[in-house]
């Protein structure tokens, strides 16, 4: 059972509730607020641009980190929660590059340069990053032919680059809707605190927030998915047909308690004592 499971409740609902509330807050943003959503080269088209990263880059990238943290997903195999995972990451990428397509076109149209501004940098940084992470991912850790110990070895790598990119997009999305507030807002000016300004400034808070409580989720030790191998299978689970046949035989939620690491320690005492036991009677 989950430790402090309680208080990871909470903090999924925390999450959750954050996550929904700053996605309903973009959409009025841009509808009330801004000229709507259209794909017409105008500002309507530009207005995709920080609704979907909210949506896709920050939310569903969010929900796609702290899914192995989920307790019920626990009976589920490893490979299935690795397609899970993936699947929400290749959404989130998808819905990103949309979202760049949008600012880049709205731009050409419009005559705006492109690639000026620091927002622009780590956000760009950041797409590119997601690509190499999302693609090296699934090359390692979905294709059978990966061994073991490459997936080991690129394990924390993987976990790092994850949270980092993570990171790097909340901050580039905070910096983003603070320079449209400055471009945007002339008449009254963003300095004099317009309703928009406040509205979008509580926007800005609500990302930071999900942001934080998805990286708290991420890195509880105590929160983390127990092992799915039992000590024994670690040779044969990666590199070959044989650790793909064992993976997809569990490709489902109904996998019992044998790869339990607590139920293997006791296993390995009770072959000792009988081996004990058993050279004791042969002396």
């Amino acid at each position: 059972a989950m430790e402090n499971y309680t208080q990871f409740l909470f903090f999924l609902f925390m999450l959750l509730s954050v996550g929904f509330v700053a996605i309903v807050f973009v959409l009025r943003w841009v509808l009330f607020f801004k000229e709507g959503l259209a794909w017409d080269g105008g500002l309507a088209e530009f207005n995709w641009h920080p609704l979907l990263i909210v949506t896709g880059f920050i939310f569903i990238q969010g929900i796609a980190i702290v899914v192995f943290r989920l307790p019920w997903t626990w009976k589920c195999s490893k490979l299935m929660m690795k397609f899970i995972h993936a699947g929400l990451n290749t959404l989130a990428f998808i819905i990103a590059v949309i979202s760049m397509v949008a600012v880049f076109d709205f731009h050409n149209k419009q005559s705006i340069p492109n690639m000026y501004s620091l927002h622009s940098w780590v956000g760009l940084a950041a797409v590119i990053l997601y690509t190499l992470q999302l693609f090296l991912g699934l090359c390692i850790y979905l294709l059978p032919i990966t061994s073991a110990y490459l997936r080991a070895v690129f394990m924390p790598i993987h976990v790092y680059s994850g949270l980092f990119i993570f990171a790097t997009v909340i901050a580039s999305a905070l910096m983003g809707i603070t320079e449209k507030l400055i471009f945007g807002l002339k008449k009254p000016e963003y300095k004099h605190s317009p309703p928009e300004a406040t509205f979008v400034n509580v926007l800005g808070v609500l990302i930071m927030l999900f942001g934080a409580l998805t990286l708290w989720i991420a890195t509880r030790p105590s929160w983390k998915r127990p092992t799915d191998q039992a000590p024994g299978s670690r040779q044969s689970n990666g590199g070959g047909s044989n650790g793909a046949k064992q993976e997809l035989s569990l490709a489902g939620c109904g996998a019992t308690d044998v790869h339990n690491p607590e139920s293997s320690m006791e296993a390995r005492k009770r072959n000792w004592k009988l081996d004990e036991a058993g050279q004791r009677s042969t002396m």
